[in-house]
């Protein structure tokens, strides 16, 4: 059960920026479990345990992070990351759908993401070109909340989009929809995973959507060249 992080979370992380080697990692690697690992372990178990309450059906499964970088992708001599994440993984969800938290020195987040390369995108413009009112209808409920903000790089040609509503998604190289915030209070109670599972089960429709875009057939091949091309 999660309990919450600590001011001992936060230390580590400050700590291991400062001295990212092996000696030092050695020594505090008991530090690293206790207050890092662990506690984020328990949080993905609580807030997967916590959505699976309402929505059974999803199955999402959490998988946590661990501090060691790729050995191959070591340029810099720093073998451990200063952050930690998890992601919940759904068995039925689709390709480069994914809902994610993360814990840095200085922020934590908690976001969805769709991330299916410019082949995705393709289909979710067509998808919105076919029904933009049914995308706007989706997404109506982001103007009524503050939690969530639409994030990501847009390409710079731009395609234009069918309505002014569907405009600020419909030329992201991906999707985001993140909270960011400084680290504070909020880290160290146990109702942080509330709150983190109640802000993915409002996120769940526009999960449903882009998930369901693997479905879509791929645009033809002259259009889908098109958009393709437009994108980069």
């Amino acid at each position: 059960m999660f309990e919450g992080f600590s001011q001992k979370t936060i230390d580590f992380m400050w700590s291991i920026r400062l001295n990212n080697n092996k000696v030092w990692f050695d020594a505090n690697k008991d530090d690293y479990l206790r207050n890092f690992y662990d506690p984020m372990k328990a949080l993905a178990q609580s807030v997967c345990e916590l959505i699976a309450t309402d929505h059974p059906d999803y199955g999402f499964f959490p998988k946590t992070a661990r501090i060691y970088r790729d050995a191959r992708r070591v340029r810099d001599g720093k073998p451990y990351r200063d952050l930690l994440w998890f992601t919940l993984e759904n068995p039925n969800g689709g390709a480069g759908t994914v809902l994610w938290f993360e814990l840095n020195p200085e922020h934590w987040y908690y976001a969805f993401g769709y991330f299916a390369g410019s082949g995705g995108m393709a289909k979710l413009q067509a998808r919105i070109d076919k029904n933009p009112k049914a995308f706007e209808k989706m997404i109506a409920f982001l103007d009524k909340q503050t939690e969530f903000a639409l994030e990501g790089d847009e390409y710079a040609r731009k395609k234009e989009a069918p309505t002014p509503k569907t405009a600020a998604w419909y030329n992201k190289k991906h999707i985001i929809l993140m909270h960011r915030q400084e680290n504070d209070e909020a880290l160290f109670s146990p109702e942080l995973a509330k709150r983190l599972a109640d802000g993915y089960k409002s996120l769940l429709p526009i999960y449903d959507y882009f998930a369901s875009l693997d479905s879509d057939p791929v645009p033809n091949s002259g259009d889908q060249c098109e958009a393709i091309k437009a994108m980069k």
